[in-house]
């Protein structure tokens, strides 16, 4: 495991001006955020920087400006719901100015990262220029961790550079699941695309003693059998991809036998349960079916440790949600019940589990998306690393 330096290891807090990096990047609809749980999950980082006295400035990122200005995806909605100051200030002369002003214990939001250009190309000349003003840097942002942009790679060489509470946290339970887990471990694998997860199946297989495959994924898996899909979303050209995966894994490999099927994807289309082998046009596999929920239910009842990365099925039109729901309130339950160490990560999975109800029964969900998904391919992610060089 990575070892970096935390906010306890910082020397001296009172009267320092730190530079936290977090994110921030929240779902905006009619000039309102709809979803504030990135923004709420930063505030123990805060309140620690707060209290010790130092000089806070914020930074994110919020949408996809590339490299200009747009009033559209200012932080200003952002720096009003935390109640702090938005402040123009470009790096150079402006920020130096900006950030003499602070007071200990005051906090400044700055405008969208993504406004400069040199953001997303990680330009150390604005690494240097931002830095400047700057005593310390602080990643609390280990949802945009496996980007190397300026404000999470470049600066962290320019500063004494410490992982904020939440990036702890992240590290800490990705560790517990993953890289030191207790045994059996099991992964349950979900999602539309084998090719959007390869890499994640090919790491997972040699590291878990059960891998479940589900959602759309494993109609690819049920072809590479042999076995028809009907009108399914497969991917024909993945089935070698996906017959080398079943043939080289190190563990137990979980797929459908049961599915449920409609012929269209609606609340009022007709479900029926099958077994794979009945599958026909114009069926489409919209959920795993009974049998095979009871089968994954059981072996949750002998696991140790459960890494959840996408749902069975499509859970957000009932009745195709019933597998997903069922599987995460076994979860949830054996969870709450402390047989199992339960930790989550991605968009998909976090609103299937508000859907299900069982978002406050899991030991961990990670705010990441694209960084819980390279951290379950094994990669190495810049933001990390740059945190311990």
């Amino acid at each position: 495991m990575t070892q970096f330096k935390t906010l306890p290891d910082i020397p001296q807090l009172k009267d320092k001006a730190v530079l936290v990096r977090v994110d921030m990047n929240v779902p905006i609809q009619d000039g309102r955020i709809t979803d504030t749980s990135r923004i709420d999950r930063i505030q123990p980082t805060l309140d620690y920087l707060i209290n010790h006295g130092a000089k806070v400035v914020l930074v994110s990122h919020l949408g996809r400006p590339k490299g200009k200005a747009d009033p559209e995806l200012s932080l200003k909605i952002i720096a009003d719901y935390l109640g702090v100051a938005l402040s123009q200030a470009q790096a150079g002369d402006e920020l130096d100015t900006a950030v003499a002003k602070l007071k200990p214990g005051q906090v400044m939001l700055l405008e969208n990262l993504r406004f400069y250009p040199g953001e997303e190309a990680n330009d150390p000349v604005l690494a240097k220029a931002m830095a400047k003003p700057f005593d310390i840097y602080v990643n609390d942002a280990f949802a945009v961790s496996h980007r190397a942009h300026m404000s999470v790679e470049a600066i962290a060489h320019q500063l004494p550079a410490y992982a904020g509470l939440l990036m702890e946290e992240e590290l800490m339970a990705l560790q517990q699941a993953l890289t030191s887990p207790q045994h059996p471990l099991m992964a349950i694998v979900g999602g539309a695309k084998v090719s959007t997860k390869l890499q994640v199946l090919e790491n997972l297989c040699q590291k878990v003693d059960t891998l479940v495959i589900g959602g759309a994924m494993a109609n690819t898996f049920l072809l590479a059998q042999g076995y028809d899909v009907g009108a399914s979303l497969v991917e024909s050209e993945l089935c070698e991809t996906a017959q080398n995966i079943l043939q080289q894994a190190s563990c137990t490999i979980l797929i459908p036998t049961d599915v449920t099927v409609a012929d269209e994807v609606s609340a009022t289309a007709k479900s029926i349960d099958k077994p794979v082998s009945e599958v026909c046009l114009p069926d489409m596999i919209l959920d795993a079916g009974p049998e095979t929920v009871a089968a994954i239910e059981e072996m949750l009842g002998v696991t140790k440790t459960v890494v959840i990365n996408g749902p069975l099925g499509v859970f957000e039109i009932p009745p195709f949600d019933l597998g997903t729901v069922a599987i995460l309130k076994t979860i949830a339950r054996l969870t709450q019940a402390g047989h199992l160490v339960s930790v989550a990560g991605g968009g998909d999975t976090v609103a299937a589990l508000k859907h299900a109800e069982v978002e406050s029964d899991m030991t961990y969900i990670s705010t990441a998306g694209g960084a819980f998904l390279e951290w379950l391919e094994g990669c190495k992610l810049p933001g990390v690393e740059a945190l311990t060089s």
